[in-house]
């Protein structure tokens, strides 16, 4: 059994300031002294950014559908044990409390991740246009469902005092505490744009000021005392963290050692390129691998002995002209392509790979062209693997999820990279494998080690023709 205080911060509904409290908790902590391990429910890659900023460490997803329900308590215990041990870990929910994948019953919901990880709930009420009437909701959402143990409320968006008390008189006789009183902050706020929050590694600069005046907001109108007793009401948990190097083993006689006659793997990094999950490149660490960050908008080359390249999500959409002006770098990875090195990529890389985006070069690696669209595209996929490839073999089943507002005309190859209901979509060549769709390795870790696996080959084939 594990000890780890823990709570999570939930909402009616989406909009009512879970990331803005979250995100302030979180670094409030922080400037008191702890070791503070922020956590996300759901596919989300925007709001950990946010939280990897508050508290110096990576955040870290929680997703039953997208992991699997088994491995949320070990993903949980990974993330807060990775590096110095947490004192307290905040999970930020999704959408509202009960909210989950359609159809479902609420799985995958922030309940369903409170309730796996057996963890207390607080929470957050925007009270801008609410009076009495908010004792009604935390009433509800108290006896909902009798698993979920509400532990708190915190008032968000108050108008004035006089609004606080009428609020506080209303709730704290239902037995749930108030333990934060957010007055309005016309300054505090993060820009969002098509998909959401625009993400930290875009505006980092701007965003650690706003940090700043969020963690003072919210450790003067929160009882951060009373928060940390709701945390250390959470039992001890049972179960190991989550591993990487247990999930695999390293590829090839590289002993699991980076950079010693092993694999290197280029992964695209900077401001276009800013969604990917911390385990993914993990496990292909713990597979031998030695992941290289790369910046499209920025470096001029690929690594020396680059053997794989891994294209995740962001927003190339917004910084198209910088992208297409970079040449060097677009030949170069065609090149590379072109000599047969493996390349995974997953929504914002797959438009990369198209001969263009909304009338911009791009690497020209596929055959297809991508531009925005009004529309936006979000939701879990259950996929089964539709053509054979390096990543995966042909029959296998994945979840993952899709979130974006392009379109890459032809929606697939000759040989599609997946299958979901009646429709396939992505690209798969000998080197490619390219789609819309995001994956968590975590939940199918067998993807990561054909990868590296494919990567060593070709680091193999490196030495052999040049040695």
């Amino acid at each position: 059994m594990v000890t780890l205080p823990r709570l999570v911060i939930a909402a009616p509904a989406s909009g009512h300031g879970k990331t803005t409290v979250a995100t302030g908790l979180m670094a409030a902590l922080r400037q008191r002294g702890l070791t503070v391990s922020g956590h996300k429910v759901g596919p989300d890659y925007i709001d950990p950014s946010y939280h990897a900023l508050a508290t110096g460490r990576p955040g870290r997803n929680l997703d039953p559908y997208l992991q699997g329900e088994e491995r949320v308590v070990p993903l949980l215990l990974h993330g807060a044990h990775a590096g110095r041990q947490a004192e307290v870990a905040v999970v930020e929910g999704v959408m509202g409390l009960f909210d989950g994948a359609l159809g479902s019953e609420g799985y995958a919901s922030t309940a369903h991740v409170a309730r796996l990880i057996d963890a207390p709930v607080v929470l957050v009420i925007d009270a801008s246009a609410a009076g009495r009437s908010a004792a009604a909701m935390v009433h509800g959402f108290a006896t909902y469902d009798p698993r979920v143990r509400l532990a708190g409320v915190i008032l968000n968006k108050l108008g004035s005092p006089r609004h606080e008390t009428e609020l506080r008189d209303a709730i704290e006789p239902l037995g749930v505490p108030v333990l934060g009183a957010l007055h309005r902050e016309d300054g505090i706020h993060a820009p969002s744009r098509h998909l959401g929050l625009v993400p930290v590694g875009e505006r980092e600069s701007e965003a650690s000021a706003v940090l700043g005046r969020l963690r003072d907001w919210v450790a003067h109108g929160m009882d951060l005392d009373a928060v940390m007793r709701v945390a250390y009401q959470a039992p001890g948990v049972h179960g190991r963290p989550w591993d990487p190097a247990e999930q695999l083993e390293p590829v090839g006689n590289t002993g699991g050692v980076a950079g010693q006659n092993g694999v290197t793997v280029a992964a695209a990094a900077g401001q276009a390129f800013t969604f990917r999950y911390a385990e993914n490149m993990e496990l292909l660490r713990a597979a031998g691998v030695e992941v290289v960050d790369v910046d499209p908008l920025a470096d001029q080359s690929l690594p020396p002995g680059c053997a794989g390249l891994y294209f995740g999500g962001g927003f190339p959409e917004v910084h198209v002209e910088a992208l297409a002006s970079n040449a060097a770098l677009r030949a170069e990875i065609a090149a590379a392509v072109g000599r047969g090195v493996p390349v995974v990529a997953e929504c914002a890389g797959l438009t990369y790979l198209c001969r263009e985006l909304d009338g911009e070069p791009m690497t020209g690696v596929l055959d297809a062209t991508a531009t925005m669209t009004g529309r936006r595209t979000l939701g879990y996929r259950a996929a089964t693997v539709a053509s054979e490839s390096f990543l995966a073999p042909a029959g296998a089943r994945v979840t993952g999820h899709e979130f974006h507002r392009t379109q890459v005309t032809p929606r697939h190859g000759q040989r599609p990279a997946w299958r979901w209901q009646d429709s396939e979509e992505g690209f798969v060549t000998p080197t490619v494998h390219a789609s819309y769709l995001h994956v968590h390795w975590a939940g199918h870790p067998a993807l990561a080690y054909r990868f590296a696996a494919a990567a060593h080959a070709r680091t193999l084939w490196l030495v052999s023709d040049h040695g």
